[in-house]
This record gives structure tokens, sequence and C-alpha cells, in this order.
């Protein structure tokens, strides 16, 4: 039989320089006279951000740096580095479960009552695993090796251990995120996996919290349902409603520009429960709140934006614009301090002068004890901040 030969493939260029500098492509897609013109160039200049794995930043980014400088040396681009900004976002870790086998037995004991056996701790699937409650017949077939398992319970229940690592097949806590979808949606899942914490920083995936995001997105749909009767009304929001709407407008701008996701779900969280709690249906709070919150769960918010009547897309909304006006307080709590020790607090005007706030917390009856009949050295008033007078 005769063999066939092949040349060696020589040609490392496609895979080095064309997977490191496929960006500048972008810029002039269709020049097919040179990799990307300078006006072209001059134009959209180097990338603005780049959001990227710790792991994949000395590979890739490594590379990039090369060539882009290769490239700004021969004078074919404007500038000498490739992206103006850096994320590595974090890992999320995962959460293993352990079960404890006693040795040389197909027996296992319950992690509150191993210490009272030689046991070998072994992993187990997360997955057959509820609030570290094992479901003792998934786990028998789970396994061969584990059909004929018996177990030592606590409170009727097999409890397991649990760690923080590296998300691994081997070690069987690997989540899949189609399982999360299937269950909670896969708004649910986005937003979970930004509330987890800090984008820059690992963090462990827990199950268990997923319902909480759950419920918040739930509570957000019964502002505009109840059942199946849309409460929608096209009455003028009160000051409250606006209040509560613009503070999160703040939030939201910031966390966006700042990268800090997490906090922006505690932001929707807090706001969806004080439009709750005043029983808020109103149109133009509402459509604002859905713009808002579409880049965070982009499915729900289509949905309701529709539910609204619009026609378009949620997508081509303008941006809600704060109104600091509306988030200016109408009165100031004012600790009232005597020789510097609270005594108590007065909830005073904001537009209130100083000169007034100092007469008022004089002649306040709860004053007269303290003041003892003295008259006071010396009375110091911070504005919308605190009163002390000194004895």
């Amino acid at each position: 039989m005769e063999t066939k030969k092949y040349p060696l493939e020589l040609n490392t260029m496609p895979g080095f320089a064309g997977s490191s500098a496929y960006y500048l492509r972008y810029e002039d897609p269709h020049n097919d006279k040179e990799l990307v013109s300078k006006e072209a160039n001059e134009y959209w200049r180097n990338v603005d951000l780049y959001i990227g794995g710790t792991e994949h930043a000395t590979g890739h980014l490594i590379y990039s740096r090369f060539w882009n400088k290769f490239l700004y040396d021969l004078g074919t681009i404007v500038d000498d580095e490739p992206f103006k900004k850096l994320i590595n976002q974090g890992m999320i870790q995962g959460r293993s479960n352990f079960v404890y086998r006693i040795k040389d037995t197909n027996t296992f004991v319950s992690y509150n009552l191993k210490n009272d056996y030689k046991v070998t701790e072994l992993h187990v699937d997360v997955n057959i695993v509820e609030n570290d409650v094992l479901d003792m017949e998934k786990f028998r077939a789970w396994r061969p090796e584990f059909a004929t398992a018996e177990f030592i319970l606590e409170n009727g229940k097999y409890i397991c251990g649990h760690a923080v690592e590296k998300m691994s097949k081997s070690y069987f806590n690997v989540v899949n995120p189609d399982d999360m979808v299937e269950k909670f949606g896969a708004d649910t899942l986005r937003l979970y996996e930004m509330f987890l914490g800090p984008l820059e920083q690992s963090k462990p995936w827990d199950t268990k919290g997923i319902d909480g995001v759950h419920r918040f997105l739930k509570k957000l749909w019964a502002l505009f349902y109840k059942d199946e009767k849309l409460l929608v009304t096209d009455e003028t929001p009160t000051v409250d409603e606006l209040k509560a709407l613009h503070k999160l407008i703040k939030k939201i701008e910031w966390d966006i520009e700042n990268f800090s996701f997490n906090t922006s779900v505690s932001a929707f969280m807090i706001c969806v429960n004080d439009l709750s709690a005043m029983k808020c249906h109103k149109r133009a709070i509402l459509s604002e709140l859905v713009i808002l919150i579409a880049p965070y769960a982009p499915h729900i918010a289509e949905e309701l934006w529709h539910v609204l009547g619009n026609t378009t897309s949620v997508c081509d909304a303008s941006f809600p614009v704060l109104n600091e006006e509306y988030l200016k307080e109408s009165s100031v709590k004012y600790p009232i301090s005597f020789n510097g020790k609270v005594r108590f607090t007065l909830e005073l005007p904001a537009d209130m002068s100083k000169e007034e706030v100092e007469k008022t917390a004089l002649s306040n009856e709860q004053s007269f004890k303290f003041l003892e009949g003295k008259t006071p050295k010396k009375i110091i008033v911070v504005q919308g901040k605190i009163v002390n007078i000194v004895l």
C-alpha cells in the first residue's frame, strides 16, 4: 500500500499574528489592500476595554502587545498599546460536597457523626445534594460500587461535608448552566452570577443562593401583574416613588461605569422592595425601571417592555435621565449632643437655618434635663449633620 505524503505546514502566522491582531481588522473589514487603513485606525484607535481571564492574559494578551508594537514601529498603526483598559474577571469557584465511608465497608456516616469512626472522605456529585443533604437513592444509582451503600443518618438525613474549591469534573462540583436555566430561567442565572461578588474577584458558586435572586424577579413581575391581571396605571408618581427610582438611576449609572454589577443587583432589590411597599404600579416609574434592568435581565425586561405597550425593543430605549431634585431630603435627623455625647435626635426641615436649628434644640423639653439650668458655654451646629451643646 502506497503511503501518502503531505508537506509540513510551516506557516504559523494565522494562529500567531491573526489571533493576536484581529481587533485591528474589525476597524476596516472590507479593505482588501491592507490590514487597516491609516484613516480607519486614526478614527477607531486602540481597544477601549478588554475583559479576559487571568490565565488567558499570559498568552493572548502578550502576543497582542508584541504584534501591536511591531505594527506601530512599522508605522502601520497609531497607538503603541493595543488596549486602554484591562479587566481580569474572577473565577467562579465550585462548592464541593463530601461523603464519609467507614473504612473497609460500604457504609457512609453523616457529617456530624464521622468523628466516631475511621472514615475516608470522598467527593460526591453536587447535583445529587441539596442544601448539603444527600439524595441517597440517587447516590446509589450514581456509581455501581455504591449500589449497595448503607447510611448512618442524623435526624433521618445524610448530611454532607462541604468546601470551596476550583470547579473541576474530578471534584464532581461542576454546575451545568443548562440545568440552572431549565430550573430558574436565564435571567436568574445571569443576575445571580453578577450578584456573587465583585467582577474581578474569585467567588464561590452556591446553588442555595440562587433562590433569592429568583424570588426578586418574581417580586419585580408582581409590580406588573397579580395572578394574570395587569396592574399598570397611568397615575402620576408620588415624590417618594420618584425618589426611589432616581436613587436607583444614580446607583446604576455609577455601577455600570465602574463594573460594580453585584451592587447593582442589590440596588434593584432595594428599589423593587420600596416600590412594592408603596404599591406602585405606575407606568412612568415601571417604564424607567424596565430600561434600567434590561442589561441585567434582558428576557424579562423585553417581555415587560411590551406589556407596557411598546412596539420597539427595550434595547432601543433611551437610558433614564437622573434628576437630582428628586433626591433632596425634605428633613434631616440631627443627633443632639451634650459635651460630645449624643442624648437624643430631632427631625427638622432640611432648609432650616443654623440659628433656627440651635433655637429649636435648646427649647426642646428633652434638653432641659441635660442643661440642668446651666447656660451653654458654646453651641456647635453643623448644618444637616449634628448639634453639640458644650456645658
